[in-house]
This record gives C-alpha cells, structure tokens and sequence, in this order.
C-alpha cells in the first residue's frame, strides 16, 4: 500500500506592509498597497489579484487560507523566513517588524492552524544572507522556540529547515545552527539546501524552490510544457541523500520587471498554464516518489512552487482569474483517490 504524499506549498510573504514608492504616487488605488504590489501588476496583470484583495494581513484571510489549503490537500505551509543582521549580527527587533513575517505571525495566532503545520524557508540571499558559524548558531538559537511548536514540520522526527540560497554556508554553518538547536532542547535539525546542496555541505535533504530556465534571458514567450519538462529534469539527489521533488505551478515575472515593476531584469515567461497541466506535473512527482521510495523521507513530501508568488506568475491561491480555485482542486484530484 502506497503511503500519502505530504504536499507543501511555499509562501511569499509580500502582501503587507506598505509599499512607500507607490504611496508616493498620488493614486487612489496605491495608498494601501502592500510591499510588493506594482503598477504593472494592477495595471496589466488584475486577474493575478487574490480573491480576498492584494492584501493578506489580517487574521481572517490568513484563517481563510488555512481553510482552503487544507481542504484540498496541502499539508503544510513553507513560509519565507528572512535574517536582519545590517552587518551587526542579530536584530531580532527588524525581524519581529518585517512585514514578510506578518503571515508568519497570523498563521500562530489562527483558530483553524492545526489543519496544516508549517515549516521556515530561510531566503539567504541578497540583503538577509548569515554569515559565519556564529552567526548561523545565533539564528538555530533565536529560531528554537518556533521549531518547538507542536504545528513545526518534522521530518524524520526532527524540525525540518529549507534554505534558499546553500551556497551562503557549509558543513560548519549548519553544525552550529544544529548545535544551538540541541541546546535548547531539540533533537537536532533536518536541513534542505534549495538546488546544490551537497552532502559535502552537510545538507542531508535537497530540494528546490523554483526551477527558471531564461530567468534573465531578456523577455521570451515560452510554454508551461518547457518549464513542467525542466522541473522534471531536476529531480533527483545522490543515493545517500533524500530528496524532496518541486513542482512548479508557473512562472511569469513581468509584473515585477522594468520601472512600473521592481526594476528587475526582463527574462522567460510561460504564459500558457492550465490547471490540468499542472495537475499531471505534480502527479508525475507523486510516481517520482513511488520510483524511488529509497531517495526520498518517509513522510513522501511534494513541494509546490507557491501559493502565492503572484509577482512571479506561480501561484495556486485562488485569484481574480481563477475564482472557482481550479489550481486547488487540481492539487486535490492529483493527490486524493477519487477526488
């Protein structure tokens, strides 16, 4: 008998906050708008708005989420999770404030969470990178108490950590977040490294968090079947290293490119999406994981690429442009027998 999948949806928290350029703008509709949120995206993209406004920090929209993943088959919550240390070490006052960590925040205060538990990407890259063993023991001891809550993910019997960027530490790093987290009581760390995380780098799990061919490559029309073909070409790890397949629900950035964006670079988009292709992507990494029952944790974890990156085109919330949830309900036909 097949065990069930466990399946993850990652969670971009970019839709609180105040987004101060916009503010500045004099239009009505830009003085709410949250950090992320641009003109090209109002403007161009209004079918990508979530069904409950581009805002989603309030306690009810977070318990609505809750409510929705769960139904249709999403087990947990993978929330991007972001260091301040302004070259100083630890500020735990900048990251209580963080607008990212507002979801973060309501999904520990939500009547509904014990439906779904919840895992920390930690995004290391550009502006929130740790640097140096202290430094990464610091955050093992300042995250401890969140990786004790009985919602955390564990995989193995052990809080599992996904890190974005594995080429902001090594096999030392690790060890000391893992140590501080023994420390206070844990029984140690299972850590994920987002694409090359080598067992030599002490990450015992890979996975990744989305896979962009053309990422800069200049504005380029492609398909969703050139993007599902890439994903799947990504999946795998070395015998002695588990696995965690990713499944790319889309991927679109021009909302964030160029001066009425985020000023980012233009690259490929993948327009074309459909809930059934999607739907056959994540079950094609369902039979990945029957295929290989040796390279992958026993709680058998897809992870979706996101449920909320609306930015970047992959998102599985349900939006302007797909009321009736179709992305959902694809999750729940590839994922429940019957469904």
């Amino acid at each position: 008998m097949k065990l069930r999948t466990l399946i993850g949806a990652y969670y971009f928290d970019g839709w609180a906050g105040q987004n101060k350029a916009l503010a500045q703008s004099n239009e009505p509709w830009a003085e709410n708008a949250p950090t992320h949120l641009t003109r090209r995206m109002v403007r161009e993209f209004p079918q990508r708005e979530p069904v409950w406004g581009w805002r989603d920090d309030s306690l009810p929209v977070m318990e609505k989420q809750i409510e929705l993943a769960a139904d249709h088959g999403i087990g947990f919550f993978a929330f991007c999770w972001y260091w301040h240390d302004n070259g100083r070490g630890l500020n735990e006052k900048e990251i209580m404030a963080d607008p990212k960590h507002t979801s973060l925040q309501l999904f520990l205060r939500a009547a509904n969470k014990r439906r779904m538990k919840f895992c920390l990407l930690i995004a290391n890259h550009g502006g929130y990178q740790i640097s140096g063993m202290d430094n990464w023991h610091r955050a093992g001891a300042f995250l401890a108490p969140l990786l004790a809550n009985e919602q955390y993910l564990q995989v193995g019997g052990k809080p599992l950590i996904i890190i974005f960027n594995p080429d902001g530490c090594d096999r030392r790093c690790l060890a000391a977040m893992d140590d501080a987290a023994r420390q206070a009581g844990l029984p140690g760390l299972a850590v994920s490294g987002c694409g090359n995380a080598t067992l030599e780098k002490g990450f015992t799990l890979r996975t990744h968090y989305a896979v962009v061919p053309g990422y800069e490559g200049g504005s380029q029309e492609r398909t969703y079947a050139e993007l599902a073909a890439a994903t799947r070409a990504s999946w795998g790890a070395e015998a002695s290293q588990q696995y965690m397949p990713l499944v790319m629900a889309g991927w679109d950035k021009r909302p964030w490119e160029g001066p009425d964006g985020l000023n980012q670079k233009q690259g490929w988009y993948y327009p074309d999406r459909t809930p059934e292709q999607f739907a056959t992507l994540l079950r094609d990494a369902i039979a990945w994981l029957d295929a290989h029952p040796g390279q992958t944790p026993a709680e058998r974890i897809v992870m979706i690429y996101a449920w909320n990156e609306f930015g970047e085109g992959g998102y599985i919330a349900p939006t302007r442009g797909d009321p009736d949830a179709m992305y959902l309900r694809a999750v729940k036909s590839a994922t429940t027998p019957g469904a």
